[in-house]
């Protein structure tokens, strides 16, 4: 272990070098891309600074326990070697997780497309209601939340709704988010006070750039049309919608939440350029078998993942068996207590896989 931090800060003071150089300075991706590279090592670093310190005392312990000259010293020392053996396997552990390879993507920021699923109006109120709670979470983490489309139901919430989420280190945390959540509860529509089960799909694209995915625009027809829905009269008897339709693939994006079609068809098409992305990582991550066989993130959207039982006011995710009875909360965006669990099983799959770090 010692060897790879010995790598990293060798990494560290090149990139602190590179961070002041006048042409990295004035090359904006560039430059940005470094600083987060100079943030995530120098939290290593810093976390390797405090191993070494203690792997220090405890040789300076034990040089003065095998003299035995002082017999207080002697004392003082078996204190602090008892003292840095017990900080020692937790520090240990922490860094060797720190030291886990970070997925490229996880860095990014993220298109989330929430659909109702079976279940009706009820399954477009509850497709509202995760809406809401990602909004409440990503406000919580100071990351801004954008909504680039959306369809509503006739009875509330929404059929459809897509949204971008830009901050630091985006995709790596709502990833955890993709799949088939469930609800049960009494519907707003029932009468007689049946729990019915309602479900909704939420998918988590790592938003691509023009650098990441170049899009073939000889490939995408674009369709103009005025507006559906709320909006007001300039929205809706404008031709200001817009509707992608990628020839290759069959893919369709709509967007028409924005007045000017210019800016519609700028978000359209980074939904657009996301989604063929992230076919093109589904892929790559098909021949990786490590992240194939993942058991928190293995890319399933089929798969059901959550369920939100209001009867019990309980909430499961279902890949780590996980179950908090917590509902009202987490309903409300206190979601980061499952992502932590589930970001703990994937590094603790991530580690195993790694020999090295073992």
């Amino acid at each position: 272990m010692l060897e790879k931090i010995q790598i990293i800060k060798q990494r560290f003071d090149e990139v602190n070098d590179l961070i002041i150089q006048p042409d990295i300075i004035s090359d904006q991706k560039r430059y940005i891309k470094l600083n987060k590279e100079y943030k995530d090592l120098k939290k290593i670093v810093d976390k390797a600074a405090i191993y070494e310190s203690l792997l220090q005392n405890i040789s300076e312990a034990e040089e003065i326990i095998a003299d035995g000259s002082d017999a207080e010293m002697v004392e003082m020392a078996k204190m602090e070697l008892d003292e840095a053996k017990e900080k020692l396997p937790d520090l240990e552990e922490e860094i060797k997780f720190m030291l886990i390879p970070q997925d490229p993507e996880d860095s990014k920021n993220a298109v989330v497309e929430v659909r109702a699923g079976t279940g009706g109006d009820e399954a477009s109120i509850f497709a509202g209601d995760l809406y809401r709670m990602y909004s409440k979470y990503c406000s919580d983490k100071g990351w801004k939340l954008e909504v680039m489309n959306m369809s509503e139901g006739t009875s509330g919430g929404f059929k459809e709704i897509i949204f971008e989420v830009s901050g630091e280190d985006v995709y790596g945390t709502l990833k955890f988010e993709a799949g088939v959540h469930r609800v049960q509860r009494v519907p707003q529509t029932e009468t007689q006070g049946r729990v019915h089960t309602s479900a909704a799909t939420v998918m988590v694209l790592p938003e691509a750039e023009e650098i990441d995915f170049e899009l073939d625009m000889t490939e995408v027809r674009i369709e103009r049309t005025t507006s559906t829905g709320p909006g007001g009269q300039s929205v809706n008897t404008t031709y200001s919608a817009i509707k992608l339709h990628h020839e290759p693939t069959g893919m369709i994006v709509s967007c028409q939440d924005q007045k000017s079609s210019h800016k519609n068809l700028e978000k359209a098409l980074k939904v657009l350029r996301s989604r063929l992305y992230d076919k093109e990582l589904e892929k790559q991550q098909a021949a990786d078998s490590a992240k194939r066989k993942s058991m928190v993130s293995s890319g399933d959207r089929s798969a059901k993942i959550r369920t939100y039982n209001y009867p019990q006011g309980r909430v499961t995710d279902h890949r780590i068996g996980l179950t908090l009875y917590d509902l009202s909360n987490i309903i409300n965006g206190d979601i980061q207590k499952i992502i932590d669990e589930l970001m703990l099983v994937e590094n603790t799959e991530k580690l195993k896989a790694d020999s090295d770090l073992l």
